[in-house]
Formats: structure tokens, C-alpha cells, sequence
């Protein structure tokens, strides 16, 4: 009996990583013959240690931080939506060589417009941060047509290049936290790590209403501060992004195996084991 196809997840620390359980279940689901494991590897070893696993017959990887930007030198072909991201969060063998995706903005997209049954075109979404996390969802969230994109970052200058950067794609504006509009959004990404630290940006009042749907990139077993700011201000949707993990996950082991495993029973398990956190 052959060996199962060697997959896993580069990061660093990567102790708390959920994707090999995740894969684990899509395996089961899908009936795939496939290993997944999770590897810590430092920045300094980075390039080496995922040569080396491709060289031993590894057959695909997942890139979290701090290694998604690295992961793009790596790759000798880019998908369309990773050359958009200028990172690679999906590494896979293809032909003699490597084909870097960035499954983060479908994965995004998918839970809001399928799990959550949100609508985004014609609506208007802010985007709080100008980091990396905002540019590997700009291009999905923008090919739904939104009337408008806005990005505030404690940095106006970096905010307003990446608006800048994506303008063709759509209607786009960047801002410094100070000059968000007052009016309310229909949908507010928090795309900073501030949320995980218990930070919150500046976000004035006016920003968010009660039909104002929020949702954290992050996740935590209980509610992140920035879910907890948007309930405390009567959002009656503030949201993890458990859903977001799930659905680019999804994404990765079907460019991998051909198949996009169903994610609903993977999402309940996930909060069954968590005691019914990831609120």
C-alpha cells in the first residue's frame, strides 16, 4: 500500500494552527489518501525547509504568518488573485515546478456571500487596516461590485496606496481613521491584529448602525474585542472569522485535489470542540 500524499501548514509559531484538524476532516470527507501536518519554521529557514519537503515528494503547503510574503519567491507560477495579494498563503506542485495561490479573499467572500448570506454589490464596506490581511481580500470583495471600498489605516499613506493599488478593480478610498466617513457602512472588516491585543481603532460612531454587518479576520474561543466594540453599539451581526478559515482552507485542498469538500460539518466540529465559543 502506497504512502499518503504529505500536505501541511509552514508557519511560525504554528502550534494553534486548526488546519490539520480541518484537512484531516476534508480527507475523511472526501476519502483522500493524504497526510497533513503542521511545521514551525523560523523566517531564516524558511526557503530551505520547504525546498526540502517539496524535494522529499511533499505535494502542497499552506503559508501562514510570517512566511506568506517569503512564499511568493518560491513559487515559479502565480495565480491571478495571488499576484493581486503579492502573497501566497497555498503552495502546490504543478509540472516541474510551484504554483503559489492566495485562497484568503475567496475563502472571505464565500463565507459572507454563501455561509452568511450577505449581499455586496452595490453596498458600502470599510476596511479597518492596510496590511496584508487587507490586500489578499481587496480583489474578491472588489469583483462584487460594492458602490465603494474604503480603507482606514492609523497610516493615511499607506492606506491611500493601497486604494491606489486597486483602483482599477473598483471604486476605491484610503483614509487615516480620522476621516471615516460618518455615514454607516453596510459591512466593516477588521483586517488589524489590534482586535487579538484588545485594541480597538478609532472608529467614530457614526460608521455603524444596527443593520451594519461587522466581521473580525480573527478569531479567539471567545469574542475578540473588536466583535465585542460592534455588539456593545448594537450591531445585532458581529462576526469571527472562523468561517474565513474553513472557506480558504475548502479552497486550498481543491486546488490540491480536485475536489472542494462540503464545510458545514467541519464548522460545527469546530465549534463542538470549542464548547460552542467561536461566537
Amino acid at each position: 500500500m502506497s504512502e499518503p500524499d504529505q500536505y501541511g501548514v509552514f508557519g511560525h509559531p504554528v502550534h494553534h494552527s486548526l488546519s490539520p484538524f480541518i484537512h484531516a476532516m476534508f480527507a475523511r470527507e472526501t476519502s483522500q489518501a493524504m497526510s497533513y501536518r503542521p511545521y514551525d519554521v523560523t523566517p531564516a529557514e524558511f526557503h530551505d525547509k520547504a525546498t526540502e519537503f517539496f524535494a522529499r515528494g511533499g505535494k502542497g503547503l499552506n503559508i501562514t504568518l510570517p512566511h506568506k510574503i517569503a512564499a511568493v519567491d518560491l513559487a515559479t507560477e502565480l495565480t491571478a488573485r495571488a499576484t493581486h495579494a503579492a502573497a501566497v498563503n497555498t503552495l502546490a506542485v504543478k509540472g516541474d515546478g510551484l504554483l503559489g495561490d492566495n485562497t484568503d479573499g475567496a475563502g472571505l467572500v464565500r463565507d459572507l456571500c454563501d455561509n452568511l448570506g450577505l449581499v455586496i454589490t452595490h453596498r458600502r464596506l470599510l476596511i479597518l487596516g492596510a496590511g496584508g490581511a487587507t490586500r489578499g481580500i481587496l480583489a474578491p470583495l472588489l469583483s462584487l461590485e460594492p458602490t465603494v471600498v474604503m480603507i482606514a489605516n492609523r497610516t493615511p499613506e499607506r492606506a491611500e496606496a493601497l486604494a491606489a493599488a486597486f483602483s482599477d478593480l473598483g471604486t476605491t478610498h484610503g483614509v487615516g481613521f480620522e476621516f471615516i466617513d460618518q455615514e454607516p457602512f453596510d459591512l466593516i472588516i477588521n483586517a488589524t491584529s489590534a482586535s487579538l491585543s484588545g485594541e480597538i481603532p478609532p472608529i467614530p460612531e457614526g460608521a455603524l448602525s444596527a443593520q451594519t454587518v461587522c466581521y473580525d479576520l480573527a478569531y479567539g474561543r471567545s469574542a475578540t474585542a473588536f466583535v465585542r466594540w460592534a455588539r456593545e453599539r448594537g450591531c445585532t451581526r458581529a462576526l469571527q472569522g472562523l468561517g474565513m478559515l474553513v472557506e480558504q482552507a475548502a479552497e486550498s485542498f481543491r486546488l490540491w485535489r480536485g475536489v472542494r469538500p462540503a464545510t458545514a460539518q467541519v464548522m460545527d466540529a469546530l465549534r463542538e470542540r470549542a464548547g460552542g465559543a467561536y461566537a
